[in-house]
């Protein structure tokens, strides 16, 4: 299952929303936010696969101007082994 910290950036303006966006997205887990539109999440998915589907499908969210992986743990993960 692996685990990955994200910084999603946004404009100011957008932060409440783009907060509840994420806040309503499987898998993702809002832990703080300051105000110049930096919010700071953790994935955590099923699959390697699935973590790539989530962070495409966020950087492509109107709210989001950049969303960049901070830290990624996939060590419980053996090679082909894609989880549950």
């Amino acid at each position: 299952m692996p685990i990955g910290g994200v910084v999603v950036s946004t404009r100011p303006e957008d932060l409440a929303a783009a907060r509840e966006m994420l806040a309503a997205c499987a898998g993702v887990e809002v832990h703080g936010a300051d105000d110049k539109g930096h919010i700071v999440v953790v994935f955590d998915t099923s699959t390697g696969e699935e973590m790539e589907r989530l962070m495409r499908d966020i950087n492509r969210h109107p709210l989001v101007l950049h969303a960049g992986l901070t830290y990624l743990d996939m060590e419980d993960l053996q090679a082909g082994e894609e989880g549950p």
